[in-house]
């Protein structure tokens, strides 16, 4: 009985296959859009993952304010002491390295480019990850007399050399000439979105002297020693600083320390809420291709009463007619279930692709998206069809 069933809810999809079509059109772009906003965001919070840990696992960084953003900014900003401090009087740190930013025009012959320039020392190459593609970095006695070199990143060189090679030529950085010592590989975009190649890099006593004005340093960038505890050497950290910076034991800090591990919880957790969300919105789209089946169904359940009349007239039981109404509904939806799946592996190894960001292919979405989208089938078609099966066979057979 259900092959015979299934042939002839086949049959009758056949019948009106174009309508067919564009009732399961509402299950595939729902299908598709739940399955692409979820793998898109599970291939963007790798992405954020992969840029925190190449950071590496031992880094500490220190800001001033209560974290990231304009609020940090209100807190008074370290001097260059503080860095010395950390680094002399915490046996667990190993590298230390202050750094002061400022946003400048670089010029070079016509060229010129809109950018950041960060003052620091040799230990911010070493600490960032920082790799050479040509040149070299500060000398002792470059930074110590403040000196006016640099090393500049990747989209810095391409705005104002090109593809050439800028090592040993001069930019103009405000009323001053700047000569060209380095040049860094590129490292693409941050986890916060930011073009991390689009920066240049001097000597802190430079820019401080020449740029900024001042002693003040914007952030601390610390590594832990290997083997050493990062949470023991972030609590004799911020013990130091507060002493440092006067205060009381009744007052909150006025600066942050945050170590790897705790940037990429908050940042995956931040995607990860979004990825929910754009699943949810997009889920509503499946509830709606469900409601277009049930009208159709019901369209159907009309246009074919006096089938149905006939069909209880000649001995048909109910229940074979609510199955038969039953499973096109389903299948319609399980149909429209593989094609969004396709459709979304399609569509999401297109978006990755153009977002830089990897493919995750998510077996249980894929799952979840496929039962979700049978299920609307078996729920909204169970009302047509069940008004199939309670036709009185008389009235149908009389139904033009």
């Amino acid at each position: 009985m259900l092959w015979n069933t299934l042939i002839l809810a086949l049959r009758a999809i056949h019948r009106n296959l174009m309508r067919s079509l564009l009732t399961m059109l509402g299950v595939v772009i729902g299908v598709a859009a739940v399955i692409t906003m979820v793998t898109l965001g599970n291939g963007a919070t790798l992405s954020v993952t992969r840029q925190i840990a190449s950071m590496g696992s031992n880094l500490i960084i220190v800001i001033p304010g209560q974290g990231f953003g304009p609020g940090a900014g209100a807190a008074p900003n370290f001097k260059s002491a503080d860095a010395e401090a950390i680094r002399n009087q915490i046996g667990t740190i190993d590298l230390v390295a202050p750094a002061t930013a400022k946003a400048v025009t670089a010029v070079y012959q016509a060229s010129n480019w809109n950018t950041r320039v960060t003052g620091t020392t040799n230990d911010y190459f070493q600490a960032g990850n920082w790799e050479l593609a040509a040149g070299r970095t500060f000398s002792e006695t470059e930074e110590r007399a403040g000196k006016t070199v640099c090393v500049l990143g990747e989209s810095v060189r391409n705005k104002l050399f090109g593809q050439g090679n800028p090592v040993g030529a001069e930019i103009r950085i405000k009323q001053f000439a700047c000569e060209v010592i380095g040049l860094l590989k590129a490292k693409g975009q941050s986890a916060m979105g930011q073009d991390q190649d689009d920066a240049i890099v001097m000597p802190l006593r430079t820019v401080q002297r020449r740029l900024t004005g001042s002693q003040d340093v914007n952030q601390i960038t610390a590594t832990a020693r290997a083997g050493a505890s990062i949470e023991s050497t972030k609590v004799a950290l911020t013990a130091l600083m507060r002493e440092r910076r006067n205060i009381s034991d009744t007052e909150e800090d006025n600066f942050r320390v945050m170590d790897t591990r705790q940037i990429a919880e908050t940042l995956t957790g931040t995607t990860r809420i979004l990825t929910m969300l754009l699943g949810m919105v997009a889920a509503v789209s499946l509830l709606v291709g469900g409601i277009g089946i049930m009208n159709i169904m019901l369209v159907s359940v009309t246009e074919r009463t006096r089938e149905i009349g006939i069909r209880l007239a000649i001995g048909a039981l109910e229940g074979e007619v609510l199955l038969q109404f039953l499973i096109e509904a389903v299948v319609l939806s399980s149909l429209g279930g593989l094609v969004g799946i396709v459709v979304a592996a399609a569509g999401s190894v297109v978006i990755a692709g153009i977002m830089g960001i990897p493919y995750v292919f998510e077996p249980t979405i894929n799952l979840l998206s496929f039962v979700f989208s049978s299920a609307i089938g078996v729920i909204f078609g169970y009302f047509p069809a069940r008004r199939a099966a309670r036709l009185d066979p008389i009235e149908a057979l009389r139904h033009e």
